[in-house]
């Protein structure tokens, strides 16, 4: 957010905002409510990340008076949410209550927005464990019991006149710093795998209650060395609850965690292998190693080899992509081959026979793609 576009007070606290706050918060929407100054922004919509879900809420600051604090303006699934802050606000020694925040509201203290919006996090936090301890089914009640004393777990009730009352849980698992395994990593938030449990809320006693909805769900970077598509959930027995399950759950995934770890170096030694292949790369991967780009030729015809390297690697073989340096399409565009993946491979050679039979697959094939450069219609 630049001075250009709103009060440079109101620009300070979004930006602080935005680069400080721990989880992911991202701003939606903009406009302005100033009657005078109609081109001056002061009003957002935050997008809060929370129980692997958003909340948004409106943040409506004044153009005309930018010392003054917000107001905040909350969804509409969240009606009740307002009051449960008064209440909260009524009790003896909550210092920092919003309300708190806002009557004392520093509009030069660059800070202020983020402690607000934290603040409200964590009492919204609150509130949905009070509306979930309030549901009337003993499932429920017991399986918080046995998880109350783990650490970060955000639960969210869920009802409304189309759609079935539900309990949402978000379960962080591991307690591993994946950041610090992962030298030069360039993430910004630690990485994180969260288990998404969701129990249907039961009112009436069943015998046999069935077992809740179950998925995985990471932080985006860490598909950079680990995709929790490539994991299969261990199977949730009968009379189960989420304390029994857990355990066997991250005992499987720290150990693939750490193999996707090791196999970061599996990668680069690679590369090093396609490096005395075809030469010192023109890009590569220093961090997660997952592509490279070598300069290529065959005779006077020069080629760059773009390759592709999977987490999966090397059960999966790399993905091969060919561009010509001296052949351009009618746009002026370089010309590149379809993405090669019919060659040779075994995932039981060792790695300098990988890079062996890969330089002797493209010895053809570039003759190949030499041929499909010249074709008339490409360059038309």
């Amino acid at each position: 957010m630049s001075p250009e576009t709103a009060p440079p007070l109101i620009a300070a606290q979004l930006n602080y905002l935005l680069s400080h706050f721990p989880l992911v918060v991202k701003i939606e929407n903009k406009w302005s409510g100033s009657k005078y100054y109609p081109g001056i922004l002061d009003r957002f919509t935050l997008v809060i990340s929370y129980c692997l879900d958003v909340i948004k809420w409106d943040i409506i600051f004044d153009a005309e008076s930018p010392m003054a604090a917000p107001d905040v303006i909350f969804g509409p699934d969240d009606e009740n949410f307002q009051q449960f802050l008064v209440l909260r606000g009524e009790e003896e020694g909550d210092t920092k209550s919003p309300k708190n925040f806002l009557n004392d509201w520093n509009s030069r203290d660059a800070t202020q927005l983020m402690l607000l919006v934290q603040e409200l996090r964590d009492q919204y936090m609150s509130f949905q464990k009070k509306r979930v301890a309030e549901v009337d089914d003993d499932r429920l009640k017991f399986e918080i019991s046995t998880i109350v004393a783990r650490e970060g777990i955000e639960m969210h009730m869920s009802s409304g006149v189309d759609k079935p009352e539900e309990v949402k849980f978000s379960v962080p698992l591991l307690d591993m710093n994946i950041n610090k395994m992962v030298p030069g990593c360039p993430w910004k938030h630690k990485q994180k795998i969260y288990l998404q449990v969701i129990y249907p809320v039961e009112k009436k006693y069943v015998s046999t209650p069935s077992a809740p909805r179950l998925k995985l769900v990471s932080t985006t970077e860490l598909k950079s060395i680990f995709s929790i598509d490539d994991v299969k959930l261990p199977t949730w027995l009968n009379g189960m609850c989420m304390a029994e399950y857990l355990p066997h759950l991250e005992e499987s995934l720290e150990n693939q965690v750490l193999e996707a770890v090791s196999l970061i170096d599996v990668r680069r030694r690679f590369i090093e292998a396609l490096a005395l292949q075809f030469g010192r790369p023109l890009e590569a991967d220093p961090v997660f190693c997952r592509k490279a780009t070598f300069l290529a030729a065959s005779g006077v015809f020069t080629f760059l080899v773009h390759v592709l390297i999977s987490t999966q690697f090397p059960k999966q073989q790399p993905e091969l992509m060919l561009q010509s340096s001296q052949h351009f399409n009618s746009q002026g565009a370089p010309i590149k081959s379809l993405f090669l993946t019919e060659y040779p491979w075994s995932p039981r050679w060792e790695i300098p026979l990988m890079a062996e039979r890969i330089c002797d697959y493209l010895t053809d094939e570039a003759l190949n793609f030499k041929r499909y450069c010249n074709e008339p219609q490409l360059q038309h």
